[in-house]
């Protein structure tokens, strides 16, 4: 399978990288910047380098081409709303509209695991620009014809990989503080092991740590 991951340099992408290339996929990091090509290489991806903020769907599509698979693991990384939109909205779903015009039909979104909308975060929240832009990415990719998981990891943190997980619930509520922690490592996994599960297509799979190994829970 030829993957891209959009999104590359960042803290999900650094691990997920290896993690394709040593399973034999051929991996392709997309970063925005000359500098971040180095690292990309030592990572065992081909980089492209693309701005993903900024191009086109044209251009974006152009990238694209001829790969089977999408990965999103981009975002602004916080702070001034405007970018927020700019890259977890209005980028990602031109990269969605680019995979269509591409041809790449498999589309895996890193989202958050309260991408839903009753995610109760206060307009008036430091956090509200994220939650709402990544909703509305989501749901744009829902109404694509790409064969899209949107995966919703807890609160993010750098520990080692556990190898195994907890799914929630449909409609479980959303878990908070120490509850909701999965180490971006295991994301790394979660994302490489749906990419081969043709059971994850269409669903918003929304998980934290727990005791369950991700190699069970999404069985090729």
């Amino acid at each position: 399978m030829k993957v891209a991951v959009i999104g590359a340099h960042g803290k999900v992408g650094r691990l997920l990288l290896p993690i394709l290339a040593d399973r034999g996929e051929h991996a392709a990091g997309v970063v925005r910047r000359e500098e971040q090509v180095p690292l990309v290489r030592s990572l065992g991806a081909e980089p492209v380098l693309l701005d993903v903020e900024h191009a086109s769907t044209e251009e974006i599509a152009a990238a694209l081409d001829g790969f089977d698979a999408v990965v999103w693991s981009a975002g602004a990384g916080g702070g001034a709303p405007e970018r927020t939109y700019a890259v977890d909205r209005d980028a990602a779903i031109r990269s969605m509209d680019a995979a269509a015009s591409a041809g790449v039909r498999r589309y895996v979104m890193v989202s958050w695991v309260g991408s839903v909308p009753e995610h109760g975060v206060p307009e008036d929240s430091s956090f509200f620009a994220y939650a709402d832009a990544k909703l509305a990415a989501d749901d744009h990719l829902r109404g694509t014809d790409l064969e899209w998981t949107i995966l919703g990891p807890g609160t993010l943190t750098d520990d080692d990989p556990t190898g195994a997980i907890t799914v929630l619930a449909d409609d479980a509520e959303t878990p908070e503080g120490a509850a909701s922690q999965v180490s971006r490592a295991d994301v790394a996994m979660v994302v490489t092991q749906v990419l081969r599960t043709p059971g994850t297509v269409g669903r918003f799979v929304r998980f934290t740590s727990g005791d369950a190994p991700i190699l069970e829970v999404f069985a090729e």
